[in-house]
């Protein structure tokens, strides 16, 4: 599979992805460049295909991902995933989040981008 290097070395690469993928999920919806948002896309979609199976090892292969912040009192981004957002799309088969472009960075001009669950 090809995938953008998005100008880092791979561990600082899984950890931006990591810490994108947490924060969609907490927010589900957040602002970003249109690499980032193209390469969080794999990602996410992947989250919800392995919520929606909601088994164990579904569950652990998904938390090797997932950042174990907590999204609100006694729920963490991982459980959010498997109780909320993986139901959600249980009758939809892929195709999960959306891309929409909005105007560039101001400073460096980078194209930006919103992504977010549909």
């Amino acid at each position: 599979m090809a995938y953008s290097r998005l100008r880092r070395r791979s561990d600082q690469r899984k950890a931006l992805l990591r810490d994108l993928v947490t924060d969609i999920i907490i927010n589900e919806r957040i602002v970003t460049t249109e690499a980032k948002a193209k390469e969080l896309r794999k990602l996410a979609d992947r989250m919800v295909t392995l919520a929606k199976t909601g088994t164990l090892a579904a569950r652990r292969q998904a938390a090797e991902t997932v950042r174990p912040e907590d999204v609100k009192e006694g729920q963490t981004a991982l459980q959010k995933l498997f109780s909320e957002i993986g139901p959600r799309y249980q009758d939809r088969q892929g195709g999960y989040t959306r891309i929409i472009k909005t105007v560039p960075r101001r400073g460096d001009a980078a194209p930006m981008a919103i992504i977010e669950f549909i």
